[in-house]
C-alpha cells in the first residue's frame, strides 16, 4: 500500500491544505465536490500542486505534521520545485 502526503490549494493561491490518504484519487474527488466539511470546503481549496508517496504510514504521517510547522514560504518553494506554474496536477493523475 502507498501513502501520499499532499497539499492542495484554491483558486487565487491564499490559502494551503496538507493532508494524508491512502487513495489520493478518491481524496482530491472529495476535496474539488466539497464532500469535507471544514477548510477545504470553506476556502474552495479545489487545486492539487503537490504530492509526495510513502510506503509506511509513519513516514507519512511524520511528513504530514512536518509540513503544517513550516513557514508558507517554504512550503511555497517545495511546491514551485516540482511544480512552477502551480498546475492542477489532479488532471494527470485522475486519468
Amino acid at each position: 500500500m502507498e501513502f501520499f502526503v499532499y497539499v492542495m490549494t484554491n483558486y487565487s493561491k491564499s490559502s494551503l491544505y496538507i493532508g494524508i490518504t491512502n487513495d489520493l484519487i478518491r481524496r482530491v474527488y472529495g476535496h474539488k465536490n466539497n464532500v469535507y466539511e471544514g477548510f477545504t470546503k470553506r476556502y474552495q481549496v479545489h487545486q492539487l500542486v503537490y504530492y509526495e508517496i510513502y510506503p509506511y504510514v509513519w513516514d507519512a504521517i511524520q511528513r504530514e505534521k512536518n509540513l503544517k510547522k513550516w513557514k508558507r514560504e517554504w512550503k511555497m518553494h517545495l511546491i514551485e520545485t516540482i511544480n512552477p506554474e502551480w498546475e492542477d496536477l489532479s488532471d494527470l493523475i485522475c486519468r
